[in-house]
C-alpha cells in the first residue's frame, strides 16, 4: 500500500516520464522499487512508457490493449491489421493449423 505522498511523487515522475522530459537516475530507481513490489506502479510504468513512444492518439485494438495496460513495451509490437493470424501459424506442425 503507498501513501498518498508517494503516490503523487510517483504519478508526478512517471507524468514526466509520459512526456518524455527528464527524470533522474534517483528518481528511475526510486520507481523502479516500487514497481517490483507493487503491480499498480508496475501498470502505471508500463503505460507511461507506452505514451511516450506513440506520437499520437491510439484507437483500436491498441487502444484497447493500452487501457486494459496488456499492450507492449516495444514500439515495434504493435497490432498491424495487414497482419495475418493465419501466416503468423504458418511455420506451426500440421496439427495445430489444421485446427
Amino acid at each position: 500500500m503507498l501513501t498518498t505522498t508517494t503516490r503523487l511523487k510517483l504519478q508526478e515522475i512517471l507524468g514526466r516520464v509520459a512526456r518524455g522530459e527528464a527524470v533522474s537516475l534517483q528518481e528511475r530507481v526510486l520507481v523502479q522499487k516500487y514497481a517490483d513490489r507493487d503491480r499498480s506502479v508496475s501498470t502505471w510504468v508500463h503505460r507511461a512508457q507506452r505514451q511516450r513512444q506513440r506520437a499520437g492518439t491510439v484507437t483500436g485494438l491498441d487502444g484497447l490493449l493500452d487501457d486494459l495496460a496488456l499492450g507492449s513495451d516495444d514500439p515495434a509490437d504493435r497490432h498491424r491489421p495487414e497482419d495475418d493470424l493465419g501466416d503468423w501459424f504458418g511455420g506451426a506442425s500440421a496439427w495445430l493449423r489444421r485446427d
